[in-house]
């Protein structure tokens, strides 16, 4: 992969992501370094996109841990199979084998159910690694991972120490629910991923809905960064910006002006919470088209 931020934005772009040179010089830098990428910012900006399309750039597979409270090593890192050691003890029964034999035979690799962290360093390949809303797990968790991320080697007591057979692309995210450690920021680069513009957030419905009607598209753009600035619960991201422009594309919808009562019911692509749908009424969607056709 050429390094360059030109042709990180360039082949970001092939792969259907609109990518700003911020971001281009953060993902070259993160090559070039070999150290992770925290990307921070509101749920719905694109920062899990960025993920999957540095995989597609990169044509190497993609794994992915979900973070969530309480996440442990097990669901994380790896756990033995149970079912398959048990199995393999009942079959031994019968062989004249002493009790450290039968322990050493059931913890060998063969055993071990690799989880996202281990799988990623075991790749002959390097993965993009994807850390999903690390500000979602434990604290307890944020510590065992910088130690992973640090060494990218993982100690199973029984196997021993597993090094990294390639080291994968990390990025990871947060959408600020809690403030990170200064020792997970400082072992990262860092970009914050803000709401885009409506020049960018206007290419990226023509790069993702490229059959969508020009002045619909920019009326779409337009609707929703005015929607953002309404007194919202959760703004709507770049997910539901799609969401709702591939709905009114679909019910053959080439213009608001001219279709207010639709642009008002599809509003459920756009606000996901009642109190945010409460807030714009036909009234105000009437006044929002007025603005923005």
């Amino acid at each position: 992969m050429d390094t360059s931020r030109e042709a990180v934005l360039t082949s970001f772009t092939r792969a259907g992501y609109i990518a700003d040179p911020q971001l281009a010089t953060a993902i070259s830098l993160m090559e070039r370094l070999k150290r992770p990428l925290l990307l921070e910012g509101d749920a719905g900006v694109g920062k899990t996109e960025v993920a999957k399309s540095l995989s597609t750039v990169l044509d190497c597979p993609l794994i992915r841990l979900q973070c969530y409270e309480g996440l442990d090593s097990q669901a994380a890192v790896y756990e033995w199979n149970y079912q398959r050691q048990l199995l393999a003890i009942k079959i031994s029964e019968n062989e004249h084998l002493s009790t450290s034999e039968r322990e050493k035979h059931i913890f060998e690799r063969d055993f071990l159910l690799e989880r996202p962290l281990l799988q990623a360093i075991s790749m002959e390949v390097s993965p993009v690694l994807l850390i999903d809303e690390i500000d979602r797990a434990d604290e307890e968790f944020e510590a065992y991972l910088l130690e992973v991320l640090s060494d990218f080697q993982i100690t199973v007591p029984e196997l021993g120490t597993i090094k990294a057979t390639s080291i994968p692309y990390v990025i990871l995210t947060s959408n600020g629910t809690r403030e990170l450690s200064d020792a997970l920021r400082r072992r990262c680069l860092y970009h914050y991923v803000d709401y885009p513009s409506e020049d960018k957030e206007l290419r990226i419905v023509n790069a993702r809905l490229p059959e969508i009607d020009q002045v619909l598209a920019g009326q779409i753009v337009r609707f929703v960064h005015a929607v953002r600035r309404e007194d919202l619960r959760k703004k709507p991201g770049i997910a539901e910006t799609l969401d709702w422009a591939a709905a009114l594309v679909g019910l053959g919808v080439h213009d608001m002006a001219g279709n207010p009562e639709i642009v008002h019911d599809t509003l459920m692509c756009l606000l996901k919470t009642r109190e945010d749908q409460g807030q714009i009424p036909i009234e105000v969607v009437e006044r929002l088209i007025g603005k923005v056709a």
